[in-house]
Parts: structure tokens; C-alpha cells; sequence
């Protein structure tokens, strides 16, 4: 198992560099990156100037060199009619696309391998200290919410698999697929004009993670303040994440239930407890924790972002979004980078713990 673990954690930077390969190539193929989004600002604008032909109209090979570059920029780039090609080339330079692609993706790669993720396009800020300012945000949210939907949805799924067919049963079924059905953001919403001073309560706040004088409250006001900004965004987040896992782990349970050895079991006079917690618990809870990294990963970093929007909360989620739409690639890439490298870690992490709950399950077994 050990020889296993070493050859998992020798194949992360292999896995993380094909990950961003791909990435790169299909980022650097879609239309309206930087250099196109200054353009278009400047036209907008109207703050750029055609210098094409300024040199002089008397001399006709200056000014055949000039049309070949202007007609160059033009094919290039949309909306760059108008503009010199030498400004072009300065925005060139400026966001590092006078180099060739695969310089440009190996030396990024280099960099990042050395955690050094460079500066944002437009906020002039190291992509490293942006990540920490909104990483507090997204890690309140997916850990808070991953571990409510743990606590509650593991016990509530051995509880339906146990009185599977009861009434208790159908009708918890039908309030887990009708809490599913609601979107995370509508269900928001609703939480807003209730709870939030939208139209009824005004029981919590409705932006931000902290008020504004946090910092002159006291440790046990802070952690009281932090929870009433937090509960609204977890409950909105939670709602939707209970019937996935809960349905997994009745299914999961009910299939072991019925299984040969369970019979054996209580036919030495072992008690459903006994046999529920002693035996079908670990063989169930496997395929149960197969899927924590993914939860973890998607409530952590994809899965807080409309709700982020909602309760203006400037966490991981709501940072990618906007370094999508501005074609910010140093905040794309740092962030694709680390959220792969934890997403590539949880999961070497899950397999180890399927050797923890179940010592005979040996995956470097295969390879001895």
C-alpha cells in the first residue's frame, strides 16, 4: 500500500501539468482575450488615435510597411482597425503574448511549480494574496456545508434504509426530491425576502461575512457575528445537497443489508444493532466516502458562486467567474493550478481512507 501511495503522489504533477496543458490550449483558442478586451476599451472609449500613415504619405515604401502591419493587426485581432501596430505590440509585451505558446505555457508552468502565480491582468495584485483574501469565504462555506450535509444526510439515509417502506420513508423521500428540485439560488432568494428584510423578517444580515465593526467586538461576539452572517448562504447551499448523498447511503445500506453474510450474522444470534453498526456499516459507508473529495472540491470552489453573488460574498467562486468573463489568465490559471492540486490530493486522501475503513481493500496489491 505503501509503494501505492508513493506512485499516486509521484503521478500528481504529471496529472496537474496534462490539466493545465488542456486548459491553456482551449483558454488560449476562445476569442476576447486581454489584448482583445484593451482594444476594445480604447475604442470604446474613443481614447485611441490611428497613427497608421502618420510617417508620411510621400514615402511609399513606409507606407506599404505600415498598411502590412495595420492589415496584420486587423486579421489578428477584431476591433483593432484604427489602431497602431505598434501599440498592439506594446499590449503585447505588456500581458506576455509577444512570445511563442508553448514558452509562454512553460515558463508559466515553471512559476507555478515554484507557487509563484504571478500578478492579475487589472487588480495588480500577486494572484497568490488575491486567493488568500477569498479563500476564508469559500472555506467557510464548503466545510460548513459539507459537513452539515454529512451529519445529517449519513444518518438520516441508515435511518430510511432501515424502515425502508414505511410511511416515515415515503414522505421524507418526498421532501429530500422536492428540496433537490429547488435551485440553490432560488431557494436563496427565498431565504432573502423571509429572513433578510426583503419583505418579512429581519433576522439576518444580507451581505458580506463580518460587520462592519468586527474587529471591536470581542472573541465570543466575533464567532457569534460570524455564524448570523454565515447561516443564511450554508442553509441556501445545504438544501439542495442532502438528497444526493442521502439516497446514496440508503441504497448503499440496503444492498449490504441483503447480502449473505448478514443473514450469517444474525443467525448466530448477533441483534440488528450489533450487525448494522459491526458489520454493514463499514462495507456501506465505502462507496459513501468514495464521493467526500468531489463534494468537498464542488462546495469549496464551483458550487458557491451564485450564492456568493446573492449575499455579496467575494470568495474563490465569484473570483474565477470574473477572471473568466475580463480573460484575467494569471487568476484563471492560479486558481485552475490550485484547485486541481487539493482536487488530485483529496482524492489520493479518499483512497487511503477505503484502506482505513477497510483494511482487505489494497490497491498497490495489483501491482506487487
Amino acid at each position: 500500500m505503501f509503494r501505492y501511495f508513493l506512485r499516486r503522489l509521484a503521478l500528481i504533477p504529471l496529472t496537474l501539468f496534462g490539466i493545465m496543458a488542456v486548459n491553456f490550449i482551449f483558454v488560449q483558442l476562445a476569442p476576447g482575450g486581454p489584448v482583445e478586451q484593451v482594444i476594445s476599451k480604447l475604442q470604446g472609449d474613443g481614447s485611441a488615435t490611428a497613427k497608421i500613415g502618420s510617417t508620411g504619405m510621400g514615402d511609399g515604401g513606409m507606407a506599404s510597411v505600415s498598411h502590412k502591419q495595420n492589415y496584420a493587426v486587423m486579421s489578428k485581432y477584431r476591433g483593432a482597425q484604427g489602431l497602431d501596430p505598434a501599440l498592439i505590440k506594446e499590449l503585447e509585451a505588456q500581458f506576455g503574448f509577444d512570445k511563442p505558446l508553448t514558452e509562454r505555457f512553460f515558463t508559466m508552468m515553471k512559476n507555478y511549480f515554484c507557487f509563484d502565480f504571478g500578478k492579475s491582468f487589472y487588480r495588480d495584485t500577486p494572484v497568490t494574496q488575491l486567493i488568500k483574501e477569498k479563500m476564508t469565504v469559500s472555506v467557510s462555506l464548503g466545510v460548513w456545508t459539507t459537513l452539515i450535509i454529512y451529519l445529517v444526510s449519513i444518518p438520516l439515509g441508515i435511518f430510511k434504509a432501515v424502515r425502508d417502506g414505511s410511511k416515515w420513508d415515503a414522505v421524507s423521500s418526498w421532501a429530500i426530491i422536492i428540496g433537490y428540485a429547488v435551485p440553490a439560488f432560488l431557494f436563496a432568494m427565498m431565504l432573502i425576502v423571509v429572513f433578510c428584510g426583503g419583505r418579512y423578517l429581519n433576522w439576518f444580515p444580507l451581505r458580506g461575512l463580518f460587520s462592519e465593526d468586527w474587529e471591536r467586538f470581542s472573541t465570543v461576539e466575533k464567532i457569534k457575528d460570524y455564524f448570523w452572517h454565515l447561516a443564511m448562504p450554508v442553509c441556501a447551499m445545504v438544501a439542495g445537497g442532502f438528497a444526493g448523498l442521502t439516497m446514496l447511503t440508503k441504497n448503499s445500506f440496503m444492498e449490504e443489508i441483503s447480502k449473505q453474510y448478514v443473514l450469517t450474522a444474525k443467525a448466530k444470534g448477533l441483534s440488528d444493532t450489533a450487525v448494522l453498526y459491526g458489520h454493514v456499516f463499514r462495507n456501506a459507508m465505502l462507496i459513501v466516502l468514495a464521493g467526500f473529495p468531489a463534494v468537498l472540491v464542488g462546495m469549496l470552489f464551483t458550487g458557491s458562486v451564485l450564492i456568493e453573488v446573492i449575499f455579496s460574498l467575494d470568495g474563490l467562486g465569484l473570483l474565477g467567474f470574473e477572471a473568466v468573463m475580463t480573460r484575467d489568465y494569471p487568476v484563471i490559471f492560479g486558481t485552475l493550478y490550485i484547485f486541481g492540486l487539493i482536487g488530485l490530493v483529496l482524492n489520493l486522501v479518499s483512497d487511503m481512507t477505503y484502506h482505513l475503513v477497510d483494511p482487505r481493500i489494497d490497491f498497490g496489491g495489483r501491482h506487487e
